[in-house]
């Protein structure tokens, strides 16, 4: 049994501005603002004593004080949300502090449950938090934050890396971290005057500080979580399954018919050269234009969309038979578009790869975007998946084998009866 003299509190902090969604606290979901969903479930969490909305805007207050709701000023400077949580714990008394965040209008009470049990049952963990376990193509995206864990079920390290690293794919299992933390109140109190450790400026991970100087962080294990809301199609998805109306499925790597390639960038390096007589040079990878026919050999097309033209670049699509691409293209949604026509296929059944702010519009025209690894962030965040490889190093061929695996033909890769079925037609 949890100890009851132990007062936990559940923090819910609540910022107006947004980026990508401004006022995000008050968006009506089912008539109800977000963050009033969020307090309704906190309010379910047997093992609290207080639930209070931490917020630096008055609107956010009013709002609050409408439904009934505890709220608490907070100020607008803080660096992280741990920070904020240090500022509560002034106004509000407790032993352990719950950060619960309040775009998570889907929380499940009992998750929570077991983090508020998990720490008022071992005095020994000074921080605790939740993860679940996720595929082996989320724990590439960088966006996903990855932990591995000690045996006991305490953090090792978090990262947004796959980790462990899957030298052999078939051995690892990943685990995503759900950023709801739990802290003893001498943790927060100790916070402030904790150093930022070299690996916590490198991820952006402020959990990292907590490890680095020693503290235990107990992770505890739950199902998937629902969606949060980070953008308007989540918030849309999440006003969907509140509702009880059946949301849009997202596309699946099973689902993919057709994958369009930018060049430059992903099936080279970006490196342009020029010979004595001014023609351009580039250099191409193998294994790229193997999973080009890989692909086409299992039923799914593959386009290149190239913003140049080149008699170098029409004779590699042409050695690879190619027969879909379009070269010199300025507007790459609509060619996107025209593309899926001509392969017959619809966007949920469209895959892209990118590198660069010129693939964007290509990314919104597509199902599932993958953003090569060394693209810029701001191409990274926009794209679905963010691949371990660079630009000319096999990135296409990470994705052909992501898509095979997903839709059943992992023989055609891994066996020799397999590959000896579509060799006759292999080219690199």
């Amino acid at each position: 049994m949890a100890s009851t003299e132990q007062r936990v509190a559940i923090v819910i902090p609540a910022r107006y501005g947004s980026t990508r969604l401004p006022g995000k606290p008050l968006a009506d979901i089912a008539g109800k603002p977000m963050i009033q969903h969020v307090y309704e479930r906190a309010l379910q969490v047997a093992n609290a004593h207080a639930v209070v909305i931490a917020t630096d805007d008055e609107r956010v207050a009013q709002a609050v004080h409408r439904f009934g709701g505890e709220c608490v000023m907070t100020s607008a400077d803080h660096p992280s949300g741990t920070d904020r949580l240090a500022e509560v714990m002034a106004k509000i008394d407790a032993d352990i502090y719950i950060n619960l965040q309040g775009d998570e209008p889907l929380v499940r009470p009992a998750d929570i449950d077991l983090l508020a049990e998990g720490m008022l049952i071992d005095a020994s963990v000074n921080v605790g938090t939740l993860c679940h376990q996720i595929d082996a193509l989320e724990a590439v995206n960088p966006n996903t934050v990855k932990v591995v864990l000690a045996a006991n079920g305490n953090a090792l390290y978090f990262s947004r890396s796959p980790i462990p690293f899957p030298r052999e794919k078939e051995s690892a299992t990943y685990l995503k971290h759900v950023g709801v933390y739990a802290y003893r109140r001498k943790v927060l109190a100790e916070y402030a005057g904790i150093p930022q450790p070299m690996m916590e400026n490198a991820e952006k991970l402020e959990q990292l500080r907590l490890l680095a100087a020693g503290y235990c962080i107990r992770a505890f294990q739950v199902e998937a979580t629902g969606p949060g809301v980070d953008t308007p199609e989540c918030l849309e998805q999440v006003r969907a399954i509140i509702s009880g109306k059946a949301a849009v499925s997202k596309p699946t790597l099973a689902d993919v018919r057709l994958v369009i390639t930018d060049v430059d960038g992903v099936l080279t390096d970006g490196g342009i050269y020029y010979d004595a007589t001014g023609e351009c040079l580039k250099r191409f990878h193998v294994r790229d234009g193997m999973g080009m026919r890989l692909l086409e050999e299992n039923g799914v097309r593959v386009a290149v969309l190239s913003g140049r033209d080149s008699t170098t670049l029409r004779k590699r699509v042409a050695d690879l038979g190619i027969s879909l691409c379009q070269f010199g293209v300025k507007d790459k949604l609509a060619a996107c578009e025209q593309l899926m026509t001509e392969a017959g296929v619809n966007k949920a059944q469209t895959a892209c790869i990118g590198d660069d702010s010129i693939d964007l519009p290509a990314f919104a025209a597509c199902g599932i975007s993958f953003a090569v690894a060394d693209a810029p962030v701001y191409v990274s965040k926009a794209a679905t998946y963010t691949l371990n490889s660079a630009g000319g190093t096999g990135a296409f061929r990470e994705v052909a084998d992501a898509i095979l695996h997903a839709q059943g033909k992992e023989e055609v890769l891994s066996t020799a009866t397999g590959y000896a079925s579509v060799m006759a037609k292999m080219a690199q």
